[in-house]
C-alpha cells in the first residue's frame, strides 16, 4: 500500500525522532550500567511543518467512443401463399316436413271438494319476560395526547429523459440459391451366390430295452379294529304345551269403485318423408401391378450320420427281501363296570347351577 505525499511528509520527521530517542536511550542505560547518574530528558520532537493548499489532481481523460453498428444487410421477400383452388358449392339442404296440429286435450271431470280442516285450538299466553337490570355506566377514558405532524417528504428530482434508439439499416437481399444437379442413376446390385449343399445328418442309433422290474411284495393285511361299546340312549324330551289360537282379523271394507278414464284420440298418421336424393358413383380404382415372384429357397443337405455308442452293461438284479411275521391280534379291552350314585352327592344330571337353578342335561 503506498501513502500519499501529505502523510509522508508527516511521518518523516517522527521517523528521525522516534529514532534519536532510541539512541538515547541506550547511551543513558550504559551510563547508567556504569556511573548511576540521573539521567538526561529526552529531547522534544520537532513540531510538524504546515503545508500549504494542495494542487488540484489533473482532469481525466475522455472515454474513447463507440464504433457504430455494422450495416446489416436487407432480410429477402417470401414467397405469398398460392391460391386455394375454389370449393364445390354444398347441395341444397331438403325442406324440412311441416309439423301436424297438436290434438286437443279431452276435458277431465272436476275433482271433488276436499272437507274443510278443524280450526287449530289457541295456544296459552305465554308470560312476560322479567326486565334485565340496568348494566353500569362504563368509566371514561384519558385523553390520548397528540401525535407531532410528520416532516414533508422532500421532492425527488424528475429522471432524465432516455434517448431515442437509431433506426436500423434495411438488410439486402439475398442471392437466389444455383439448382441442384440430378443424382445420378446407383448400379443394381449383382445376385447373391447359391448356398453350397449341406451334408445330410446320419441316423440316430437304437435305444436298448429297459430290464424287467422286479415285483413288489404284498403287504400284510391289518388287523381289524375292535368294537366300540354303545352310547346310552338319551331320554325323551317333555312334549310343548299347546298354544292358544290366535282370534280372526275381521274383514276389511270393499274398495269404492274407481270412475273409468276417458279414452284419448287416435293420433294421426304421419306424412311421407321425401326420399334421399342418389348418391354419385365413385370411381373405380386403378389396378395394382402383381407382386414379383420370390425366389425359391434351396433344398437342406442331410446331416451326417452319428457314431453308434457302445451298449451299456445290464444292471444286476436286487434281492428278493424276506417277508415281515404278521403281527398277532390285539386282545379288546373288558368294559367297565357301571358305579352306582353316592348317596351324599347328586349324580351327574342332578346337579344345580350357582344361582339355585337347575343344571341342564348333558
Amino acid at each position: 500500500m503506498r501513502t500519499p505525499p501529505r502523510w509522508r511528509s508527516v511521518l518523516a520527521p517522527a521517523a528521525m525522532a522516534a529514532a534519536l530517542a532510541a539512541a538515547a536511550l541506550a547511551s543513558t542505560g550504559s551510563a547508567l550500567a556504569d556511573d548511576h547518574a540521573p539521567p538526561h530528558a529526552p529531547s522534544p520532537a520537532h513540531p510538524a511543518p504546515a503545508h500549504g493548499p494542495q494542487p488540484a489532481h489533473p482532469a481525466k481523460p475522455d472515454h474513447p467512443a463507440k464504433p457504430g453498428q455494422p450495416v446489416q444487410p436487407a432480410k429477402p421477400e417470401y414467397p405469398g401463399k398460392p391460391d386455394q383452388p375454389e370449393q364445390p358449392a354444398h347441395p341444397a339442404k331438403p325442406e324440412h316436413p311441416v309439423k301436424p296440429e297438436q290434438p286437443v286435450k279431452p276435458e277431465y271431470p272436476a275433482k271433488p271438494a276436499q272437507p274443510e280442516k278443524p280450526a287449530y285450538p289457541a295456544k296459552p299466553e305465554q308470560p312476560a319476560k322479567p326486565a334485565y337490570p340496568e348494566k353500569p355506566a362504563k368509566p371514561a377514558y384519558p385523553a390520548k395526547p397528540a401525535y407531532s405532524a410528520k416532516p414533508a417528504t422532500p421532492e425527488q428530482p424528475s429522471k432524465p429523459a432516455y434517448p431515442a434508439k437509431p433506426a436500423k439499416p434495411e438488410y439486402p437481399s439475398k442471392p437466389a440459391y444455383p439448382a441442384k444437379p440430378a443424382k445420378p442413376e446407383q448400379p443394381s446390385k449383382p445376385a447373391y451366390p447359391a448356398k453350397p449343399e449341406q451334408p445330410s445328418k446320419p441316423a440316430y442309433p437304437a435305444k436298448p430295452a429297459k430290464p424287467e422290474q422286479p415285483s413288489k411284495p404284498a403287504y400284510p393285511a391289518k388287523p381289524a379294529k375292535p368294537e366300540q361299546p354303545s352310547k346310552p340312549a338319551y331320554p325323551a324330551k317333555p312334549s310343548k304345551p299347546e298354544q292358544p289360537s290366535k282370534p280372526a282379523y275381521p274383514a276389511k271394507p270393499a274398495k269404492p269403485e274407481q270412475p273409468s278414464k276417458p279414452a284419448y284420440p287416435a293420433k294421426p298418421s304421419k306424412p311421407e318423408q321425401p326420399s334421399k336424393p342418389a348418391y354419385p358413383a365413385k370411381p373405380s380404382k386403378p389396378e395394382q401391378p402383381a407382386k414379383p415372384a420370390y425366389p425359391s429357397k434351396p433344398a437342406k443337405p442331410a446331416k451326417p450320420d452319428h457314431p453308434t455308442k457302445p451298449a451299456k452293461p445290464e444292471h444286476p438284479t436286487k434281492p428278493v427281501k424276506p417277508e415281515h411275521p404278521s403281527k398277532p391280534a390285539h386282545p379288546s379291552k373288558p368294559e367297565h363296570p357301571s358305579k352306582p350314585a353316592h348317596p351324599d352327592k347328586p349324580s351327574k344330571g342332578e346337579h344345580k347351577g350357582k344361582g339355585g337353578h337347575d343344571g341342564h342335561d348333558e
